[in-house]
């Protein structure tokens, strides 16, 4: 299973808050899938409350917000209820997601090499079909360029 822009998504089911997560549940609105390295971290955390304060305007525009990350669901449901995000995080620790949108990557943290997920946003229209993805995204600025690229398709 790999994406890419202007193909239909390959459907998946992965564990999440709320229970378990299924893209093609969403057909019929517009879908922004974002990964992102670690709950918790100060990176993350200001991405996740940006996509919660942009929320309504997301819905406004037929779309749903879904975040994605390897973490269990156990600190995702934290996390989410830590923040109050009004959106679903799935739990991909097997990588599976991760791999299909090629986000795992080879990362310099404090000096060292590391594997993990390059954050990354993908919009999906309200057919499955990939028409969007923004990579090695950097936070400020980033949510409301999703907003504006969502009202466009």
């Amino acid at each position: 299973m790999s994406v890419a822009v202007d193909q239909p998504v390959p459907d998946f089911t992965a564990p999440a808050t709320g229970g378990e997560f299924t893209l093609s549940s969403l057909r019929g609105k517009k879908v922004v899938l974002f990964f992102y390295p670690k709950d918790n971290t100060p990176g993350c955390t200001t991405e996740s409350l940006q996509f919660r304060d942009h929320y309504d305007q997301f819905k406004a525009a037929g779309a749903e917000v879904i975040g994605i990350s390897r973490d269990s669901v156990k600190s995702h449901d934290n996390f989410k209820a830590k923040l109050e995000l009004p959106y679903t995080l799935v739990s991909d620790t097997d990588e599976a997601i991760c791999a299909a949108f090629d986000v795992i990557k080879m990362k310099k943290m404090y000096g060292k090499e590391v594997r993990g997920i390059e954050r990354s946003t993908f919009l999906i229209d309200a057919k499955g079909v990939l028409k969007r993805e923004f990579r090695g995204v950097k936070v400020p600025g980033h949510v409301e360029a999703i907003v504006e690229a969502v009202q466009a398709i």
